[in-house]
């Protein structure tokens, strides 16, 4: 089989001109057109991965022109070749065979991105014989298309090798350019699909990456301090007491462990999500003043390292709500983990709750006296494209918090003014919907 390539500079013969076919065939060509379509419609509602769609493209192409062999070449910008990514018929050519783009009659009907009609193919000096002597194949004539992208871009070109019966008319073009462009759009629409799975593959690690770091940094500096205590312990010339030291130790033991938790369960969910068993949040009741009062412990270290007071008021008094209490912890921790750094010494964060009866709802305020945020940053905030002013900072944070407040059925919202702070409001229904929809029984 061939997909041709010139094996010295010599002129090429003008194309040979398209010759209709007969008057008397035209209802037969009609029907063969219907054909074609019928059958690639019919393929199109099934479904099956995109090569097999290929693969009925040419085969359906195969069965409407009576001919031997059928192969298509997409393009690798990359090596600025056309390889073999399906070949079906007699003596089909390997797959990853390639041949350079812009050589042979295949490369040059992708160059052009005009269809070639070849009768005699040994007559045409562009035909490449080594694609035929390496499996053994004659082509004796042949119709090689473009595929094209929407735009009219080529992605590569569809040959056809060896019809049958008679020559090769325009109206066999015709009948295989709706083939070529059902087939292109079939490529095209799995291309552009794949991309879409790797961006949200790259969005979904920036997550997690994220919420691992952000985990890990109390692990961190907890390591940190308790090397600190040992180098003091361990120092005469620094006075301490061991009753000091123990309950540093205690402490910073504590917070390390709890961390180690949730690390352990964010990774655990995480597995179960590649495994395909991610499951919906698990909605339980949750005293807001308990999440908390546990993101104190944590952070509590690195906020009182920059003189940062951490405070809370009116949490004790707020009703239970239905929530997930580890995807809450992961919301809060985002927000104050990364107000920490905004807020100079001196400064403060603040959790507010109040209770919403008119709306059975609750309200959490996470209020900090930092830098705050120019507009194009307090805008980007809850998007994917999130901008974070932060050294080495992804600006994930805002859209992790908002995945959450989203899972309970709840709202968010961020007032920020630049040298004054910012602070974000939170409301969250006592009951989500969907909490009642997993509480209800089955019918």
């Amino acid at each position: 089989m061939s997909s041709d390539q010139t094996p010295s500079p010599s002129p090429s013969p003008a194309p040979a001109p398209y010759t209709p076919a007969p008057f008397v065939d035209r209802r037969k060509w009609v029907h063969k057109q219907l054909d074609a379509v019928r059958l690639l419609s019919e393929t199109l509602f099934q479904h099956i991965t995109v090569d097999t769609l290929v693969v009925k493209a040419l085969e359906t192409a195969l069965e409407v022109l009576k001919a031997e062999a059928g192969s298509v070449l997409l393009a690798d910008p990359a090596t600025k070749q056309l390889v073999f990514h399906h070949s079906i018929g007699a003596s089909p050519v390997p797959y990853g065979t390639a041949i350079p783009w812009d050589k042979g009659i295949a490369g040059s009907v992708f160059q052009s991105g005009k269809p070639a009609i070849i009768n005699e193919v040994k007559k045409d000096t562009r035909h490449y014989s080594g694609i035929d002597t390496s499996t053994g194949f004659e082509t004796r004539n042949m119709v090689t298309l473009p595929l094209k992208r929407w735009e009219g871009e080529a992605i590569g070109v569809l040959n056809v090798l060896n019809k049958r019966e008679g020559g090769i008319f325009d109206d066999d073009v015709a009948t295989l350019t709706v083939i070529s462009a059902i087939t292109a759009a079939a490529i095209e629409q799995a291309r552009l699909f794949e991309e879409a799975k790797l961006a949200e593959v790259a969005r979904l690690l920036g997550d997690i990456g994220h919420d691992i770091k952000n985990m890990l940094m109390p692990v961190v500096m907890g390591a940190g301090i308790m090397q600190s205590e040992l180098d003091d312990l361990l120092n005469p010339s620094k006075p301490g007491t061991e009753a000091e030291t123990r309950e540093r130790f205690t402490m910073v033991i504590g917070m390390m462990r709890n961390s180690s938790k949730r690390i352990q369960e964010r990774v655990k969910e995480i597995a179960d999500c590649v495994k395909g068993a991610s499951s919906l949040p698990t909605f339980a009741p949750c005293k807001i003043a308990n999440v908390v009062r546990s993101l104190e412990d944590i952070l509590g270290l690195p906020a009182q390292e920059k003189n940062i007071a951490l405070r809370n008021e009116g949490l004790e008094s707020l009703p239970d709500v239905m929530a997930d209490e580890q995807r809450l912890y992961n919301a809060f921790y985002n927000l104050i983990n990364n107000a920490i750094p905004e807020v100079p010494e001196g400064g403060s964060i603040t959790l507010r709750g109040q209770a919403d009866p008119m709306t059975k709802s609750v309200i959490i305020s996470v209020s900090d006296t930092g830098r705050g945020m120019p507009p194009e940053v307090r805008e980007s905030l809850f998007t994917a494209h999130a901008i974070s002013r932060k050294l080495g900072g992804t600006g994930l944070g805002t859209k992790i918090v908002k995945d959450v407040v989203d899972a309970h059925g709840g709202t968010i919202t961020v007032e920020s003014k630049e040298g004054v702070g910012t602070t974000f409001h939170i409301r969250l229904p006592i009951q989500p919907l969907s909490a009642s929809a997993q509480k209800r029984p089955p019918s």
